[in-house]
């Protein structure tokens, strides 16, 4: 009699542990991939954070540029700029230095206007 419930125990235990396996299994495809999306983000918030901060030092770096007037905002690699400059040339130049910037897709100076 005490064989057969230790059989039954052994054989309890052994369909819940393969049974929590399976379970967790299941529940960790969904976990992973949201934790892979999540990385995704952070790596493209990463990308665009240095993108922009690269952009703007490229343009304290050039004296021909009023760097401090020029507002620069990235998302996934797409660069906006905005603010006032003194010409038209000045814009253009703002916009050919941001396209220079490794992983810039895209630079967008409609917000970008000049006083002249």
């Amino acid at each position: 009699m005490k064989q057969s419930i230790n059989r039954f125990a052994v054989a309890t235990l052994t369909a819940t542990a393969l049974s929590l396996s399976l379970t967790s299994a299941a529940f960790a495809e969904p976990t992973m991939l949201a934790a892979n999306d999540t990385v995704d983000k952070a790596e493209q918030a990463v990308s665009d954070t240095w993108i922009t901060s690269k952009v703007k030092s490229s343009f304290i770096a050039d004296k021909n540029l009023s760097a401090l007037d020029i507002k620069v905002e990235t998302n996934q690699g797409v660069v906006s700029l905005s603010g006032v400059v003194a010409t038209d040339a000045e814009r253009d130049l703002a916009v050919a230095k941001a396209k220079e910037v490794e992983g810039v897709k895209a630079v967008a100076g409609d917000g970008l206007k000049s006083v002249e």
